[in-house]
């Protein structure tokens, strides 16, 4: 047995609100902010109260004079559904969470285990949403994402849903040398032997560690060092983890010299290479 397999591998904590996808993935699914999800419904509620009065407007044009109070009633709670209840269940439904507001800040609605919404939950949505939102002017939406971790209004609530932050800003993956502790070994090692499938493997498994749950992070560790292991002499005595860094940075540095070395030659031959024989005419 190689000597990593006997090395303990740290562990690692997991948020209790991280999402674990059946590979054992752990997904950064960041919900949108309070401000966010404010601003967006103001820019949803003006959308809509502009195409409510212009609607209403039309209406009104072409029945001037035609209608009783009781008929006019009816036409303005129908239009009143329609426009505040109607518009959106058919914009969410149809774009799959999204809305004029919702584009305009980033965010989009979700089901709580990161899949788009369907009908049911829109509908859902639509209805909770004329009371909270236009019933008392938003203080009850406002009230209950206060007191929620993913400022949830309480239509995501009742349907299952949040809103999602989809501009999340990147940041460059930082680019890692040898482990401190495995310096001297690396001055000396030998990792040329190891096949590339398995360095591709390996360097995966290194970018998406940090996604990974602990029990995964572990079991995939100690595997794939036990298969380096072979290709590896000599074999440090550290955790399986680091082992795998180390031998990732060590062939990543080797290959990248020896490129470097072969565009160099290139570059001192390429005057004989690009040049005409002497004495052959240059007919170009």
């Amino acid at each position: 047995m190689p000597p990593t397999s006997n090395i303990p591998v740290p562990e690692y904590e997991v948020d209790e609100d991280e999402l674990i996808t059946g590979e054992a993935v752990a997904l950064d699914l960041r919900p949108a902010s309070f401000i966010l999800r404010a601003a967006g419904a103001l820019i949803d509620g003006i959308v809509y109260i502009a195409f409510f009065l212009g609607v209403m407007m039309v209406v009104s044009a072409s029945l001037l004079g035609e209608t009783d109070d009781a008929l006019t009633a009816a036409i303005t709670l129908s239009l009143i559904v329609l426009c505040f209840v109607g518009v959106p269940l058919t914009v969410e439904t149809l774009t799959h969470g999204r809305s004029v507001g919702k584009l305009a800040v980033g965010a989009r609605i979700v089901r709580d285990d990161g899949g788009a919404i369907g009908f049911r939950h829109a509908l859902i949505r639509a209805l909770t949403g004329f009371l909270e939102l236009y019933g008392t002017f938003g203080g009850v939406a406002a009230l209950v994402a206060l007191f929620n971790g993913r400022t949830k209004r309480l239509g995501d609530l009742v349907a299952g849903t949040y809103s999602q932050n989809e501009r999340v800003t990147y940041y460059p993956k930082p680019v890692f040398g040898v482990p401190a502790s495995l310096i001297e070994w690396a001055q000396t090692a030998d990792v040329a032997r190891m096949p590339d499938p398995l360095a591709r493997r390996v360097s995966t498994f290194l970018n998406q560690a940090s996604e990974l749950t602990p029990d995964t992070r572990n079991r995939l560790s100690r595997s794939l060092a036990d298969q380096v292991s072979v290709y590896v002499s000599p074999v440090p005595a550290t955790n399986a983890e680091l082992f795998l860094a180390a031998v990732t940075a060590i062939r990543r540095d080797r290959e990248y010299a020896a490129l470097r070395l072969e565009r160099a030659n290139l570059a001192r031959l390429a005057p004989a290479l690009d040049g005409m024989p002497r004495g052959f005419p240059d007919r170009g």
